[in-house]
């Protein structure tokens, strides 16, 4: 099942999304013409985990981690999907990254490996943006806008085993598989759970496959993962 927030002329809804119509108790609305997609939850933290393809590490020359590497964007980080990225004006190296991300359902600290699916709602898609050019990961990764999400929650699929593309500007990008990840989402979720209290709507996700890239003003970014859907979102230039 597929749930998706929505704005609607009444206010911010959640329902199950369904060939572009979205259900809440009973009522339909379109999506585009009744009612526009948010993100698909509000989190009070988005942990991100790097390094976690070996196809990355070679690619980027870092060391291969023997525990999770992670970095956390905050709350104003999150973009609607169909949202517009805003080239900030004090880079001149922006990257997009396509991952996979769980959605935490509710309150939980220190859980199991087996556990995890009991307190994961379900799975949507992260693009990781990062001005690759400022100093230390949160100057380069935690600022607003640095988080598209979306475009919904897929409750039911195995995140073990989905195949991944990104394409920038109608280019293919990235393609790879989330088997290849050096650490699974259950024990991401797992291990993040020994140092957090995840809320309810906190993000998880899981890293990048290898050629992250450059983006520039006018570049459609469309990340698409097995089972779940495309995130969409449009670079613009800065208005400063």
């Amino acid at each position: 099942m597929r749930l998706a927030r929505i704005q609607t002329d009444d206010g911010v809804a959640t329902g199950r999304y369904e060939d572009g119509l979205v259900t809440v108790d009973g009522d339909e609305f379109e999506v585009g013409v009744d009612a526009d997609l948010l993100a698909p939850c509000e989190p009070s933290a988005v942990y991100c985990v790097g390094r976690n393809y070996a196809a990355t590490v070679d690619q980027m020359d870092y060391e291969i981690p023997d525990q999770p590497d992670w970095f956390i964007k905050p709350p104003t980080s999150v973009l609607d999907p169909g949202a517009p990225i805003v080239y900030p004006s004090w880079t001149e190296e922006l990257t997009y990254a396509g991952e996979l991300a769980a959605v935490i359902d509710r309150e939980c600290h220190d859980i199991s490996e087996a556990e995890v699916a009991d307190v994961v709602r379900g799975y949507t898609i992260l693009n990781d943006l990062d001005a690759l050019d400022q100093p230390g990961r949160t100057a380069r990764k935690a600022f607003d806008g640095s988080g598209p999400l979306g475009p919904w929650i897929e409750t039911d699929v195995d995140p073990s085993d989905m195949g991944m593309t990104t394409h920038v500007g109608g280019e293919l990008r990235q393609e790879a598989n989330t088997d290849q990840m050096l650490f699974s989402p259950a024990e991401v979720v797992s291990f993040l759970s020994e140092r957090y209290t995840f809320r309810p709507g906190d993000v998880v996700s899981f890293g990048s496959p290898a050629n992250p890239g450059l983006v520039e003003p006018g570049d459609d970014v469309e990340i698409w993962y097995e089972g779940v859907g495309t995130l969409t979102n449009t670079v613009v230039a800065s208005e400063k």
